[in-house]
């Protein structure tokens, strides 16, 4: 984490993938921020507050990155140490050695000596001798449901009480998955009310046919072939949604709605404008940025061939990359398009909706004037 590669600052799926962390983290392009600021009084400082939430956000982000760096550091070191114990047992059975002739220690130094001393008889070795490296343990990424369920899982257990760790561990993780998806809830269920049909259903049952509806869509993610489907809806649906709709959200905000408006409605409610770096980020590093990682998604995704994902092997005991079969790439279309189409279908719904307006007074206005002129 501290030495980290700079290379990787060059590769546009890195900010993909930090852009789509922080949307997650702090709710953005999901509906709760907006659903949680309406409750709010017209007068509140959300200046302050918000400066507040995202500083919180990224203390505990680095806090959360420091352990999980640990835990890679961990689970790498001890399988190093294991990989040369193996192989420290094949060269001892092999070339009759004393017992502590060889430690983890020498035993990279040992494979070179016994490799100039006996070549025929190493090589006879074959496959039996594994290539041990440290910083290949390093490199090997875990993410998702292997790093919380596996990854995690197995380094818990050569903690000292890894029963303890374990129902803390498990435990933090269904704190964070109630909380995570009370927001979710909360801002659906405001939507929801705004609609005439749905006015007068009172929030707790409105929440209880949502929460039951949340259920039966997430019984497939719980069979054996759970993981496979929610990295399809995790890769392709998630973070394709709310980049495409944090884009929108601050280009409809700063050139549709106005910057000069909404910093209108800002004085008006703190009683002071934002500053220049906040309009700044507003009106051109923001949108730049995410119009930028938008199109570089797609365009890799054109691109890139044959889908792939990270499939976890246990004979392996890590992660492997693994095509997508056709079906899982046709399925991967249409939910691209599904989470793009929502924004098109419904501006064009309120544009129709309102040309229907429209022509429905144009229509009452003709009728007004042909009776006062008849």
């Amino acid at each position: 984490m501290f030495t980290p590669k700079m290379e990787e600052l060059a590769n546009p799926t890195a900010w993909i993938n930090a852009a789509t962390q922080i949307f997650f983290s702090l709710g953005l392009g999901l509906g709760s921020l907006i659903a949680f600021s309406s409750y709010n009084d017209y007068n509140n400082n959300f200046e302050r507050q918000s400066i507040i939430v995202t500083l919180i956000n990224s203390g505990t982000s680095i806090f959360a990155s420091i352990v999980t760096f640990s835990i890679y550091g961990f689970k790498a070191t001890v399988n190093y140490e294991n990989c040369l114990e193996r192989t420290r047992i094949v060269l001892l059975n092999t070339f009759n050695l004393a017992e502590d002739t060889i430690n983890k220690n020498n035993v990279l130094d040992w494979i070179k000596i016994l490799n100039s001393t006996y070549p025929e008889q190493f090589a006879e070795l074959g496959n039996q001798l594994e290539t041990c490296d440290l910083n290949d343990e390093l490199d090997t990424a875990v993410e998702g449901v292997g790093l919380a369920f596996i990854l995690y899982s197995e380094a818990i257990q050569n903690m000292p009480l890894p029963q303890i760790w374990s129902v803390l561990y498990f435990f933090m993780l269904l704190i964070l998955g109630l909380g995570s998806i009370l927001s979710t809830v909360s801002a659906i269920t405001t939507s929801l009310q705004d609609l005439k049909i749905l006015s007068k259903v009172s929030t707790e049952v409105l929440n209880g046919i949502l929460c039951l509806i949340f259920l039966l869509f997430g019984l497939p993610f719980t069979t054996p072939s759970g993981n496979y489907w929610f990295t399809l809806f995790n890769e392709y649906g998630a973070s394709l949604a709310m980049l495409f709709v944090v884009l929108i959200e601050i280009v409809m905000v700063s050139y549709l709605y106005g910057i000069k408006r909404f910093e209108k409605d800002i004085e008006d409610m703190l009683g002071h404008r934002p500053n220049w770096y906040l309009k700044i980020m507003w009106m051109a590093v923001s949108p730049l940025l995410l119009m930028f990682l938008f199109i570089f998604y797609i365009v890799n995704y054109i691109r890139g061939g044959t889908p792939t994902y990270q499939a976890w092997d246990k004979e392996l005991g890590k992660t492997v990359v693994a095509d997508y079969p056709v079906f899982g790439q046709v399925f991967i279309a249409i939910l691209l398009v599904s989470v793009i189409s929502c924004v098109p279908l419904t501006a064009l719904h309120v544009y129709c909706m309102n040309r229907k307006r429209s022509s429905s007074i144009k229509n009452s206005q003709l009728e007004c004037a042909a009776a006062i002129k008849f």
